[in-house]
């Protein structure tokens, strides 16, 4: 299958130029059809102008983004020069404690075709 998932231009960047390989996103009812070596086009924010693919070759399933984060180093998460604290504070903007709760997170392991 194939999925097309908006980002930010930063994590955007982070992905497109190697620093970041997991995606971290709610385990939500969309995220629930992932499969291994499924494609996701990434387009960037805001114009959607421009996309690149991946595969997807990971499914890391957790209860929260903290959780996950125990288990691998922030090079692979976000831009090295970010902090845990940093990167946790801005998933909860986007996604709640409680939606955490209620569906899980998922990082997506990705390589890029």
């Amino acid at each position: 299958m194939e999925y097309k998932m908006k980002l930010q231009p930063k994590y955007y960047d982070d992905i497109l130029y190697g620093t970041k390989r997991i995606e971290l996103r709610l385990y939500d009812e969309k995220r629930q059809n992932l499969k291994l070596g499924d494609i996701i086009e990434f387009i960037k924010e805001p114009e959607l102008k421009e996309s690149f693919k991946a595969k997807v070759v990971g499914l890391l399933r957790y209860s929260t983004f903290e959780e996950l984060m125990e288990d691998f180093d922030i090079s692979v998460l976000a831009d090295k020069n970010m902090t845990r604290k940093k990167l946790l504070d801005t998933l909860e903007k986007f996604y709640s404690k409680e939606e955490q709760e209620k569906y899980g997170v998922l990082g997506i392991k990705i390589e890029l075709e």
